[in-house]
């Protein structure tokens, strides 16, 4: 007897250690995240974009820092001399070669080039908005990695709800045969039960599908097809918003991503008219050379070897470059403007997508509530269903309805549990304060699926 109880409890710790293997398996939305940062590859193209922005910078400084440059070259020369007249007597004829060989330095550092000025301020405003772009894409991934790990479950839940509604028929279907047979109902009974079944196996096999899709996006995200996922408590607290939309509307004009990055624009083509405007300035550089130029012969017969070294300012005034320069500040007159105008309809955007998502989390906060009513309201239809349809009140077909209306309510309380859990993020989003911490309280609101 000792024996078999050791066995047993045996058996009963492997099962166990089964069961917790296979919910320590399950990844949770943190857990896909982390993945999704280590290889989303819109993000990794972010971020590589940000990299080559920061040396806007150094690019920018070194039109101001010197300019040294080196040049060298080499020649051969022939001449071929000859003399025609009859005093040609004192006069040689033949040829001359010889080489030359030069090289130079040159230093050239700008002094005044308010060219140069202007794109230095530019290129501070570019790693500016370059960095609100890396930002935008890392709430972005937050976003799409949440819609996509509900995506998933809502399928799977789908699925499960399909599986269970598919049994739940089936057995009316048995019911309907049996009770056909002997003689107590009519082949409709059977026939709708038998139309039902066969409808419930095709939308089964429609919603593997949408399972198989549903990963695959996810798998877009980080690189891998998610096996088991945690899902959302069944108590899952929903609660109500304490800011008004016009609280949210506030915190989103000053902190909308897209809107700062507008407003990095605007200031952009002001610079750039400044830039155009520059072209009417004079340049002025102080420049050092020094150049060597040898040679072993020449025309007349004798070589060089010359040095020369010279220091001195060197200023430069447009006088005229053809109405180009007037041209570019008209061009960046009118980009001015257009900058603007984007600036106004990312503020516009914003407006309505904070709106949109308020509504839309508003909206799903109060379906959950009726709906967790309509689930219970649905359970109480289905028993009173049955109960009549054992006492002969009601119709097999009023059974199978009942069930649908009951599946149908469990299908949309998950739906709407889960878009109000992504509508906070999708309105943190859309206002521009999205961060890591709401996908944690997010995550509060999982727990592992039993198998």
């Amino acid at each position: 007897m000792f024996k078999n109880l050791v066995s047993g409890l045996f058996v009963f710790s492997c099962l166990c250690g089964v069961s917790a293997l296979a919910a320590e398996s399950q990844q949770n939305l943190l857990d896909i995240y982390q993945e999704a940062l280590a290889h989303d590859p819109t993000l990794a193209s972010a971020g590589s974009g940000n990299k080559a922005a920061q040396e806007i910078i150094n690019q920018a400084k070194a039109l101001y820092r010197p300019r040294v440059d080196f040049s060298a070259g080499v020649s051969a020369s022939r001449t071929d001399v000859k003399y025609n007249g009859s005093n040609s007597i004192f006069k040689t004829q033949g040829a001359n070669s010889f080489e030359s060989y030069n090289y130079g330095v040159e230093a050239r550092q700008p002094i005044y080039r308010k060219e140069n000025l202007v794109q230095i301020d530019q290129s501070q405003v570019q790693v500016s908005q370059a960095d609100k772009q890396l930002h935008l894409s890392q709430q972005d991934l937050m976003l799409r990695t949440t819609q996509a790990y509900f995506d998933v479950l809502i399928a799977q839940d789908k699925v499960d709800l399909i599986v269970a509604q598919k049994a739940a028929i089936l057995s009316q279907l048995d019911q309907a045969k049996a009770t056909f047979e002997v003689g107590t109902s009519t082949i409709t009974d059977v026939n709708e039960a038998q139309a039902r079944y066969d409808l419930i196996v095709a939308q089964e096999i429609a919603a593997d599908n949408d399972v198989q899709i549903a990963k695959r996006a996810l798998q877009a995200i980080t690189g891998k097809i998610p096996e088991r996922l945690a899902t959302v408590k069944t108590d899952i607290q929903v609660s109500q918003l304490k800011q008004g939309m016009q609280d949210w509307l506030e915190v989103a004009y000053q902190s909308n991503l897209n809107i700062q990055i507008q407003q990095d624009a605007l200031k952009l083509a002001e610079q750039q008219i400044e830039f155009a405007n520059a072209g009417h300035m004079p340049t002025l550089d102080a420049v050092a050379s020094y150049t060597n130029s040898y040679s072993n012969g020449g025309s007349n017969g004798f070589g060089s070897d010359l040095d020369n070294a010279t220091i001195g300012l060197q200023l430069a005034i447009p006088l005229y470059q053809g109405g180009a320069t007037s041209s570019k500040v008209r061009e960046a007159s009118f980009k001015k403007q257009k900058a603007q105008d984007d600036l106004e309809l990312a503020k516009r955007q914003t407006d309505l997508e904070t709106q949109r998502t308020y509504l839309n989390l508003n909206s799903s906060i109060a379906q959950v509530k009726a709906l967790e009513q309509a689930l219970v309201s649905s359970q109480s239809q289905l028993d009173s269903t049955k109960l009549g349809y054992e006492v002969g009140v009601r119709t097999s077909v009023d059974v199978l309805n009942a069930q649908q209306q009951l599946f149908g309510a469990k299908r949309d309380l998950l739906q709407a549990r889960y878009s109000y859990l992504v509508n906070i993020i999708r309105l943190k989003s859309a206002v521009g304060v999205v961060s890591e911490a709401d996908l944690q309280d997010i995550n509060q609101q999982l727990v592992q699926k039993q198998p």
